[in-house]
């Protein structure tokens, strides 16, 4: 259960801020709602409190986890396959986890294989898709701006 105030992680939407906890007639249904202010988007979402553990709703990671994180983003590219589709499906996988670190692989290696080779339009949104994720997240770790924490990401992916 979490609290107001509490920064979260909702899969594929990023890092968010709980606002408040409502309750909420939706489809003649009444049940308490998490509205929560997402960080990148500005969004607010309800998301209903007992589907928290079915959509994989965690609590932000802590900063020793970051330098886990950025240990990640250092390290050379993956094995990634050659046939594009089949890294993109490969990739989505990865994203709809929800674990942090493996979006930060999917960064790592979509950036790497940008300046290498370049990236199809699908890869393309799905690499800017999955850094305003990681990006979310490290703001709240971090408490950071975005504009820093872009800044750290392209700098940590530029060192050589």
């Amino acid at each position: 259960m979490f609290s107001i105030g509490d920064k979260i992680v909702y899969p594929s939407y990023g890092g968010g801020v709980i606002n408040s906890i409502e309750e909420k007639e939706v489809l003649g249904e009444r049940k308490k709602y998490y509205i929560l202010d997402m960080v990148i988007s500005g969004m607010e979402i309800m998301v209903p409190i007992d589907n928290i553990n079915k959509l994989g709703i965690r609590h932000v990671i802590n900063k020793s986890q970051v330098e886990d994180l950025m240990k990640i983003l250092k390290d050379e590219q993956g094995d990634m396959d050659k046939k594009w589709n089949k890294r993109y499906r490969d990739n989505m996988d990865k994203i709809k986890t929800g674990d942090i670190y493996e979006i930060a692989v999917v960064v790592r290696d979509l950036m790497i294989q940008d300046k290498e080779k370049g990236l199809s339009t699908g890869e393309k949104k799905m690499l800017n898709d999955a850094k305003d994720m990681l990006i979310s997240e490290l703001v709240l770790a971090l408490n950071e701006s975005s504009e820093n924490v872009k800044n750290l990401i392209e700098n940590i992916m530029n060192a050589d």
